[in-house]
């Protein structure tokens, strides 16, 4: 047999296994049975479909806008509104009304630049000020002073992806 009559051989049988196959899916469906339906005496039972899963509408997103500060060497290792020592080293933050413990993005407006801290201490005592922040959050961001920043709460999970491991602050 030549190459050309062995490609032709090949192609028809893949050709008729193709047709047979298609001729079975569509024939066996399409034809109607002649015997009568198979039927046990027991009554059908319904299956109640799954319930497509509906995701849930995301909540208000909170944020605050303002003016933050810091506070530092003066207020080192007294106690805080949590009960712990203040460290000015730490990544920490005073806020008036958020949950001791709960977690913030601090945004300086200015640079751009962001810090997660965690919220420790009451405060801040200025009036028109949203957020203190410890020295070593307040130097991470570039705030020197007083600057406008966005404050956003973040999820505990967030905030350990952010935060530097141990040795590296």
């Amino acid at each position: 047999m030549t190459a050309i009559a062995i490609h032709k051989s090949l192609s028809f049988r893949a050709s008729t296994w193709a047709g047979i196959a298609v001729a079975l899916t569509f024939g066996i469906a399409g034809t109607k049975s002649t015997q009568p339906a198979a039927t046990s005496g027991v009554p059908a039972v319904a299956v109640a479909m799954p319930v497509p899963v509906v995701a849930p509408k995301p909540s208000h997103h909170w944020f605050q806008l303002g003016h933050a500060s810091w506070y530092g060497k003066l207020f080192q290792g007294h106690p805080t509104a949590s009960g712990e020592s203040f460290n000015m080293y730490d990544f920490t933050c005073a806020h008036r009304s958020l949950p001791l413990g709960s977690f913030v993005r601090v945004t300086n407006l200015r640079n751009n630049k962001a810090v997660v801290v965690r919220v420790n201490d009451r405060g801040p005592v200025p009036d028109d000020r949203i957020v203190d922040l410890s020295y070593a959050a307040a130097v991470s961001i570039g705030l020197q002073g007083v600057a406008k920043v966005r404050i956003e709460r973040v999820s505990a999970a967030v905030a350990q992806l952010r935060w530097p491991a141990v040795g590296q602050q």
